[in-house]
């Protein structure tokens, strides 16, 4: 095999969820029926990877010092929801619900794999909300992932914002929406009849 053919079909793999069949798949789509996709494709990553950089107030991606969010004199400076990745940001803000201002950790603890407190800026979410502002965080949403991490993740910072004389919430979780409650797995229920209002 070509050797660039090789290297693009190893680059791609790095993408979340996608195997050796996969990326090939993808690389001999792209070379064989798309070159014109390609080339913007990888014009596209050049340029994301030369501009895109991290907001100076909630770590989000953006191109500008202050993510157009942050900027936005219509959000509740006073309410700030930690997520752990710009997606999750997204997601929420496509609920259209949450008009406050955010805080993105790029990550979540995992002792195991060798993230700590460091390596999702903790200390920048403490700077953060510390830092001088037009008007103060009374409360911050935890909306950190359900998994071991994510939980353990959602403790450390409730206990450090807690510390600070800040309101601490974290997002529901229970029962889906528009799923029989014989097939949710039990945890599940259990949350969802400890969370009941």
């Amino acid at each position: 095999m070509a050797r660039a053919l090789d290297q693009l079909i190893t680059a791609l793999q790095r993408l979340p969820g996608v195997g050796v069949k996969s990326a090939s798949r993808m690389a001999y789509h792209l070379l064989q029926n798309d070159p014109l996709g390609a080339g913007q494709l990888a014009q596209a990553l050049m340029r994301a990877t030369a501009e895109v950089r991290h907001c100076r107030l909630c770590h989000t991606f953006t191109e500008t010092d202050v993510c157009d969010t942050c900027a936005d004199p219509q959000r509740d400076g006073g309410l700030l929801c930690v997520v752990e990745t710009p997606a999750d940001q997204a997601a929420l803000e496509r609920t259209g619900i949450y008009r406050g201002r955010y805080f993105v950790l790029m990550g979540k603890l995992s002792p195991l794999g060798g993230i700590g407190p460091q390596e999702i800026g903790l200390d920048k979410l403490l700077e953060r909300l510390a830092g001088e502002v037009a008007e103060p965080v009374r409360e911050v949403v935890l909306a950190t992932s359900f998994t071991a991490e994510g939980e353990a993740t959602a403790h450390v910072i409730g206990q450090l914002v807690r510390s600070q004389g800040i309101r601490v919430t974290r997002l529901a979780r229970g029962v889906p929406v528009g799923s029989e409650l014989e097939y949710v797995d039990l945890g599940t229920i259990a949350h969802a009849y400890a969370d009941r209002r």
